[in-house]
């Protein structure tokens, strides 16, 4: 982790919320307390910072600085708000074509998502705040670049952001071995977000609950599922070859 990407001490990252840096999360010491930590929990709860609360010997191991207590990692990204991009993708006569992340936590796979994502036009990658993977300097340089260009939109609650999805018209694909259709007898040439899961657990059961569809890709050897990048390369192609007729 490079020193610019993080920021120590309980002052300098209320300063650095304030200003408005985009941080990814913030990791306290359980113990802390005071007037001091009381603001800095208010200004991360009113911007809406992931605050995560972990032993002092943790923070020790991140950095020997004088951290008071406190450490914000600083996102490589400017997120940017899915109710804001979606009308105006229609706005732009354009026909959505997302990818929707459940769970993803590997760096190295998300940047090769992203880079994939990138080249195929999709306009952008949901993530959840909670549960899923910080955009640092790796996954930048693993996207080739990419996540300077690419829209990422980090939400609070994916099933409602699902769910605003649905109401805005788009439908929810989720790529899983549950299903019986195969990815390539579905159509992607309307309004789609394609949902992708960790490669242990899959989508959670609350997302595929409420998805459109839910479709496979056919596999005939004898490990349990494809990488999540190689997966997302499979059914974000299909959806541009469809749109390509």
């Amino acid at each position: 982790m490079e020193k610019n990407e993080m920021i120590f001490g309980i002052r300098a990252v209320i300063e650095a919320v304030e200003a408005g840096k985009e941080i990814d999360k913030v990791l306290v010491k359980k113990e802390l307390q005071g007037d001091l930590a009381k603001e800095l929990f208010s200004v991360l709860k009113d911007a809406g910072v992931l605050i995560q609360k972990v032993p002092v010997e943790r923070l020790n191991r991140i950095t020997r600085k004088n951290h008071q207590g406190v450490v914000a990692f600083i996102s490589s990204v400017t997120y940017q708000s899915l109710e804001n991009l979606i009308p105006g993708l229609y706005e732009e006569g354009k026909v959505p074509l997302l990818v929707v992340l459940d769970g993803i936590t590997d760096v190295r796979n998300f940047g090769a998502i992203a880079r994939t994502c990138e080249c195929a036009g999709v306009h952008a990658i949901v993530i959840p705040q909670r549960g899923s993977v910080t955009v640092n300097a790796d996954a930048v340089k693993t996207s080739a670049g990419a996540l300077h260009t690419l829209p990422v939109c980090r939400v609070r609650n994916l099933h409602e952001a699902l769910r605003f999805l649905q109401n805005s018209g788009i439908r929810l694909v989720a790529a899983t071995e549950k299903a019986d259709q195969s990815y390539t007898e579905v159509s992607y040439t309307d309004p789609t977000a394609i949902i992708l899961g960790a490669e242990d657990t899959g989508i959670s059961a609350d997302s595929l609950r409420i998805c459109d569809q839910m479709v496979k890709i056919p596999q005939f050897g004898t490990i349990g599922s494809l990488n999540v990048s190689v997966a997302a390369g499979v059914m974000i192609y299909e959806a541009i070859r469809q749109r390509m007729v």
